[in-house]
């Protein structure tokens, strides 16, 4: 449909299909994001139009508001809600009434932030606010990145959905690429990590500390595998569309700090935070130097946490990613004053043992990132110190899958990090190379993939 509407229409074509397919989850939903593209359409043309300061900034002002009010209220409505209950109840004064709960808008918290973005772009005269009320509508509701991200910019986006490009064999070979290592990432790594990890995570009190100890560090390959599998789709989706979308994962757990992790995991977000968010709080608290900083990575990550959910375990997975790249940043001037000293940027080693500790140090933060009750967190992290025995295995061809999905998940990024132009197989210059992986990927897929449509984990945010 895209590629025979006339080029000039084809950002239209893709508006009603991102409309048609996100009415299908919900209809009620697509109005609140109609309301958020026309305020933002609305507001970002009015601080186009003044040179007035003061106006300008009002209208950014009033646009935030009226972006995140929804966000607010569907995010944080039922953890309101039963704190109220709960302070009700201890003094036994609550008059029970059947309960109204609502239903989180899917991809509120991405489309929200893409929104927000513009709006701010517009105010910094980055970009100049898009004329076309139905290219901001399709920016804020394109299909591929509605549900979760990646979180694009305006001015990456915009111009691409104006020129709506022809058809082309590259575009579409690497889109349909990307898409078919998106899938098996989800379906084969993800999805078959999940079932052994969900059987411990959520029976723990059965379980040993042992065992938990393994959940805990293959939770992070789960959420790799899905979220990392769906960007690659969406990516994938656009790329064959004609449409560049930014890269959310770079080989994440390669990683030999905390905050070269956070530069290649969830990167659409990161940038985010730190382009609107921790870029500014440096400046403001600039007068505080090197304290400056560590504030503003503690309300980052803190309200970061916040944007997972409104609950005091996404709330500690934020202070603890905070206090781990505060310590990094207090202690870098030493760090590379002692790898200089001893020569370790190039010791295999150390960078081998760095990699380990980084990941670990994620691992366990994951424990409150898994938006479990805070009580059941802090039950899991105590019994992984107090508790031993033999691992749980369950059905042995769940594990034995699991395994050899991680395995290879992990020797192409092995591969794509330090050897990055040997070892191609979906790349490689040889046609016959090429259709094998294809095909044994694809096989793969059908044979050990757990096909029953289990949702993403992001699709909660």
């Amino acid at each position: 449909m895209y590629f025979v509407t006339p080029q000039r229409y084809r950002w239209l074509t893709l508006l009603i299909v991102s409309y048609f397919f996100y009415i299908n989850i919900e209809p009620v939903f697509a109005l609140l994001t109609a309301a958020i593209s026309l305020s933002t359409y609305f507001f970002t043309r009015l601080i186009d139009g003044t040179n007035d300061e003061k106006k300008k900034n009002k209208y950014m002002v009033i646009n935030i508001i009226l972006i995140l009010l929804p966000l607010f209220f569907y995010k944080y409505f039922n953890e309101i809600n039963n704190s109220i209950f709960m302070f009700l109840d201890q003094f036994n004064v609550r008059w029970p009434l059947p309960k109204i709960k609502l239903l989180l808008p899917i991809g509120i918290s991405y489309y929200t932030f893409m929104a927000i973005g513009y709006t701010i772009d517009v105010y910094s005269e980055e970009i100049k606010a898009e004329k076309n009320l139905g290219i901001v509508a399709l920016f804020i509701s394109f299909f591929p990145l509605i549900l979760s991200g990646p979180i694009e910019r305006a001015n990456n986006m915009l111009p691409q959905f104006r020129s709506g490009k022809n058809p082309d064999y590259d575009m579409i070979s690497s889109g349909a690429k990307l898409m078919l290592w998106g899938y098996f990432m989800k379906l084969v790594v993800a999805d078959r990590t999940g079932i052994y990890i969900n059987s411990i995570f959520e029976n723990a009190e059965f379980h040993n500390g042992s065992s938990l100890i393994v959940a805990t560090l293959l939770y992070p390959i789960q959420v790799y595998g899905d979220l990392g599998g769906y960007s690659l789709i969406a990516i994938g989706v656009s790329k064959i569309l004609g449409i560049n979308v930014m890269d959310n994962f770079r080989r994440p757990f390669f990683a030999t700090s905390m905050s070269e992790f956070w530069r290649r995991w969830h990167i659409s977000l990161i940038s985010w935070l730190t382009d609107y968010l921790y870029t500014p709080l440096t400046f403001a608290f600039r007068k505080y130097k090197i304290w400056g900083i560590v504030i503003a990575l503690m309300i980052t990550f803190i309200l970061s946490g916040l944007w997972h959910g409104a609950s005091l375990a996404f709330l500690v997975w934020g202070v603890m990613q905070g206090v781990l790249l505060s310590i990094e940043a207090l202690t870098n001037k030493k760090k590379l004053t002692f790898e200089k000293k001893f020569n370790l940027n190039n010791n295999r080693l150390y960078i081998i043992i760095s990699i380990i500790i980084t990941y670990i140090l994620f691992a366990t933060t994951e424990i409150f990132g898994r938006g479990t009750d805070i009580n059941e967190a802090i039950t899991i992290f105590h019994k992984m110190f107090t508790t031993s025995g033999n691992i749980f295995i369950g059905t042995s061809s769940i594990v034995i899958y699991m395994i050899f999905g991680i395995t290879l998940l992990l020797l192409k990024d092995f591969t794509d990090e330090f050897y990055p132009n040997k070892f191609l197989l979906f790349e490689s210059k040889y046609k016959i190379v090429r259709i094998v992986s294809f095909s044994f990927v694809f096989i793969l897929i059908l044979l050990i993939g757990v096909l029953d449509g289990s949702q993403f984990i992001y699709f909660q945010f």
